[in-house]
């Protein structure tokens, strides 16, 4: 199992959720909530700034397909982002990973928790970011490979 700290993000249209890795790679925690900040990317430059601030090695975001593994507008929107991220941190790796239900499992943990309905909203998108990091966590150390697909950077932001 390779050693850092490492990102993970779950990309909303509204909402985008953080969390991070302990420097072992061994359990994801949440960090915060950002809103999605389509004009001047204040979400992207606070990832940015995490990623440099936690010493991070990498950054996996979650790829949204359907349970078919088919992929539509929303994974489509999500890989742009990624690519715009991987252009502001480069070096820094960013990976793909496949996000399949994990709103639907943040939500369920949430009300399993007993946070009410109505308080899912600000932390829910958090707790997809865990549960999308920590699935990549734990598939990298069963199989003993980095998870998911390396993104290309997009164009760097000028």
């Amino acid at each position: 199992m390779r050693r850092g700290v490492r990102l993970g993000v779950d990309v909303g249209s509204v909402r985008v959720g953080l969390a991070a890795s302990d420097p072992s790679g061994f359990i994801a925690s949440p960090v915060e909530t950002l809103k999605r900040d389509r004009t001047q990317g204040s979400d992207l430059q606070r990832i940015a700034l995490e990623i440099t601030q936690r010493e991070a090695v990498e950054v996996v975001v979650g790829l949204p397909v359907s349970l078919s593994g088919r992929e539509g507008p929303a994974a489509a929107a999500v890989r742009d982002y990624a690519a715009d991220l991987a252009g502001r941190v480069a070096p820094v790796p960013v990976r793909l990973v496949d996000e399949r239900l994990s709103t639907v499992s943040a939500h369920q943990a949430l009300t399993a928790s007993g946070r009410s309905g109505r308080r899912h909203r600000e932390v829910v998108d958090q707790v997809a970011a865990v549960l999308i990091l920590q699935t990549a966590l734990d598939a990298e150390r069963a199989t003993g490979r980095p998870p998911g697909s390396t993104v290309d950077p997009g164009p760097t932001p000028g």
